[in-house]
């Protein structure tokens, strides 16, 4: 993976402490080329891997990718699925019914309907790869070495103590699209032991960190101690604590743990990306080099 991962909020309007921040970023990303001369603007300082819920919008950023191969050649997008509003406003347009058949094989559907959830319980795992097979139809001709399953989910199974889908899941990707399965959650230390006792080694694990326990359950000290074991290679995201930290001073925390693999952020401006990325560029490079060092050099 990139050092460096550049993400989606910004564009569908999320932002955890400001409700008209997350308006006017609606506003300003209504059409897709909006999106697109950002996505440009994070390849320009170096950032090539886009990390993405399964918005119907982004098939159109596939779209214009395929379109656009050489400027593209180095471009990769991180899938993170299911997009659970999809799912939600489907059933509340077309009803439970219609949702399901806009969504499965016809096939699958009527076996469904006919079974109902002796169905669903004898042959949910087969569910879960027709689902996915779904949501990754827009990202077909596009590079997506890693597909995570987003934290709703991840986090519903562990509370439901399902591991086998976990595992399902992992094994799915790899087989089907030749990529890495990749898990996005609230609870790192619960998922990190759980895909442990599955036997998934060195597992990619998606997740909050940031120092002031921002949707980090079991909080601040449990997070660092799974990054200490070393069982996980770990996706910083939500670093800046949903706007409360201070940005160098997030990346500042973030960086010096050099056992994370990956930083996620997203921005809405070239100024923001910019600093962003150089920071994080220059305080890794410093900790690593500083770790790098005998311990007596290292404490002058």
């Amino acid at each position: 993976m990139d050092r460096i991962l550049f993400g989606d909020n910004q564009f569908f309007g999320v932002n955890h402490i400001s409700d008209e921040k997350s308006r006017q970023q609606l506003v300003h990303f209504k059409n897709d080329e909006a999106i697109i001369e950002v996505l440009d603007l994070a390849i320009q300082e170096g950032v090539n891997t886009f990390m993405c819920t399964t918005y119907a919008r982004i098939g159109n950023i596939c779209s214009h990718v395929k379109s656009n191969p050489e400027k593209y050649a180095d471009f990769k997008i991180f899938p993170c699925m299911p997009y659970a509003h999809k799912y939600a406003n489907a059933v509340t347009e077309l009803g439970m019914v219609g949702a399901v058949k806009s969504y499965l094989p016809g096939n699958m559907v009527g076996t469904m309907l006919k079974g109902g959830w002796a169905f669903l319980s004898k042959d949910y795992l087969k569910l879960m790869e027709v689902l996915v097979d779904a949501e990754m139809k827009m990202f077909e001709g596009v590079s997506t070495p890693i597909i995570f399953l987003q934290n709703v989910v991840t986090d519903m199974l562990l509370g439901l103590q399902a591991g086998e889908v976990l595992a399902a899941f992992h094994q799915y990707v790899k087989k089907r699209y030749n990529a890495e399965a990749g898990f996005i959650t609230m609870n790192l230390p619960l998922l990190s032991k759980t895909l442990d006792g599955l036997g998934i080694e060195q597992p990619i694990i998606c997740t909050s960190f940031n120092k002031e326990g921002f949707r980090m359950s079991g909080g601040v000290k449990a997070y660092e101690e799974v990054l200490a074991a070393k069982k996980c290679r770990v996706i910083a995201m939500q670093i800046f604590g949903g706007g409360f930290i201070p940005a160098k001073e997030a990346v500042a925390y973030v960086s010096s743990f050099t056992e994370i693999e990956s930083i996620l952020f997203g921005a809405s401006s070239h100024g923001n990306i910019k600093a962003t990325t150089s920071w994080i560029r220059e305080m890794s490079l410093a900790n690593n080099k500083t770790k790098s060092l005998p311990n007596e050099q290292s404490k002058l």
